[in-house]
C-alpha cells in the first residue's frame, strides 16, 4: 500500500481525494489538461515547471468547453485560481458537477 492509504492512519480527506482521483472521468479530465499543458510547452508559451503560469480554459471543461487551442490561454496562477473560486472569498463562474 502507498503511504497514507491504510485505514489506520489515513485522514478522511486523503482517502476521499484518492477515491475521487481514481475515477475514470477524473483520470480522463486530468489527462486532457496535461495534454493542453504539454502542447503549450511545445509551442513555447509556457515553460516546463513554471508554477506561476497556468493554462486557462476560456469556456471551462466543466461547462462543456474543449481542450482546443482556441479555447485556451496562458494566465498567471493567481488570476486563474481567483476566477475559478480557489481562494477564500472568491466565486467561481460555473457550477460544480
Amino acid at each position: 500500500m502507498k503511504k497514507g492509504q491504510t485505514k489506520a492512519n489515513a485522514k478522511p480527506a486523503s482517502v476521499q481525494k484518492r477515491a475521487y482521483n481514481a475515477k475514470p472521468k477524473s483520470k480522463a479530465d486530468r489527462a486532457a489538461r496535461n495534454k493542453v499543458r504539454r502542447a503549450a510547452v511545445k509551442d513555447g508559451t509556457v515553460k516546463k515547471g513554471d508554477k506561476t503560469k497556468e493554462i486557462d480554459h476560456k469556456k471551462p471543461l466543466r461547462n462543456g468547453g474543449s481542450t482546443a487551442k482556441s479555447n485556451t490561454r496562458v494566465r498567471s496562477a493567481k488570476a486563474n485560481r481567483a476566477d475559478n473560486g480557489s481562494y477564500k472569498g472568491m466565486k467561481r463562474a460555473g457550477k460544480r458537477k
